[in-house]
């Protein structure tokens, strides 16, 4: 195996380990608004049962203040995951560019080799054809 098929089959390891990062950052970012999602769903909710029960209309206040952190860490954790998600996409469209770098060089170098066997294969037939010629006319 020559050095290049190693760098291809390396590099080729780290595109797939970098989907596979990016996947996983996809689907822990689209838990975290589906969560969103349900916190919004479970404020409206409560703020329902709030304005139709006078028991549970003062516990109201406190449970707004955790849903508001609770909301705040959310949001803090989304970006973060975000910001995440850009920079694999970035990471993998590198890693994608260097393993298509290698991939082209070594069609390159595969090309050139034939090139050069064919070459050298006309260059046999060629000196088998004068060799004939020669032979015949010497005869």
């Amino acid at each position: 195996m020559s050095a290049l098929e190693s760098l291809i089959r390396l590099h080729r390891w780290q595109l797939d380990e970098r989907r596979r990062q990016l996947a996983e950052l996809d689907t822990l970012g689209e838990k975290l608004r589906h969560e969103q999602t349900r916190l919004t769903a479970e404020e409206q909710q409560e703020q329902r049962v709030a304005s139709s029960s006078q028991e549970a209309a003062p516990a109201y206040g406190n449970y707004a203040r955790k849903l508001i952190e609770r909301r705040d860490r959310l949001r803090e954790s989304l970006a973060s995951v975000e910001e995440q998600i850009v920079q694999a996409r970035e990471a993998l469209a590198e890693t994608y560019r260097e393993v298509k770098r290698y991939e082209i060089a070594s069609a390159n170098r595969l090309s050139q080799q034939k090139k050069r066997l064919a070459r050298q294969q006309q260059r046999t037939l060629d000196e088998l054809g004068i060799e004939n010629y020669r032979r015949r006319g010497s005869a």
